[in-house]
């Protein structure tokens, strides 16, 4: 199933009722510690053909700022305590408000994939928006991740339409997914 790969948003109108999932053992879920650079380009690497992942994209996305990092950053660890995921609670951009936190560059090593990780991770980044003063989400995502469209989808978030490109992507989208926030597109 092949669907063209289209920069889109998604929202969630609210971060006060989010759904609770579990980690399941053995793994765990911590925030960023220094060093960790490394783990997120690596984690990256093997699981994003749409980005050309570069040792200075970390910089040049999150920055030095460590304290901002160890409070907005989380690692999925697999049973030994290394990293295999990563998704952070990143603050708005500035067009979007500060009532909204960013969702940004969510990963789950292909190996660890399929094991109900996504959603545990999914959900500890948006509580960690609503902690930090954030009520609403958006995240940017693509036409070509599919799954990763119904986990958001699933999850709450629904298709921001910015532009006649949205509602293209979109229609397309709702030919492979099935969710009723896609059916008024």
């Amino acid at each position: 199933m092949s669907v063209a790969n289209i920069s889109v948003r998604m929202i969630r109108d609210s971060l006060a009722d989010l759904p609770d999932f579990p980690v399941p053992q053995p793994y765990s879920i911590r925030w960023y510690q220094p060093g960790d650079e490394a783990a997120w380009i690596a984690i990256h690497v093997a699981t994003d053909p749409f980005n050309d992942i570069q040792p200075t994209l970390f910089r040049r996305e999150f920055g030095e700022d460590e304290t901002m990092l160890a409070q907005r950053q989380a690692y999925l660890c697999d049973g030994q305590g290394q990293p295999v995921g990563t998704a952070s609670a990143w603050p708005n951009e500035p067009s979007k408000g500060p009532e909204y936190g960013r969702v940004h560059w969510v990963a789950i090593l292909p190996t660890h994939q399929g094991q109900g990780l996504a959603k545990p991770l999914l959900a500890v980044v948006c509580r960690r928006l609503r902690q930090s003063g954030h009520t609403r989400a958006y995240l940017d995502t693509s036409t070509g991740r599919l799954p990763a469209l119904n986990l958001y989808l699933k999850f709450g978030f629904v298709p921001e339409i910015r532009h006649d490109q949205d509602v293209t992507a979109w229609r397309e989208v709702g030919q492979h997914l099935d969710h009723p926030a896609l059916s008024g597109i």
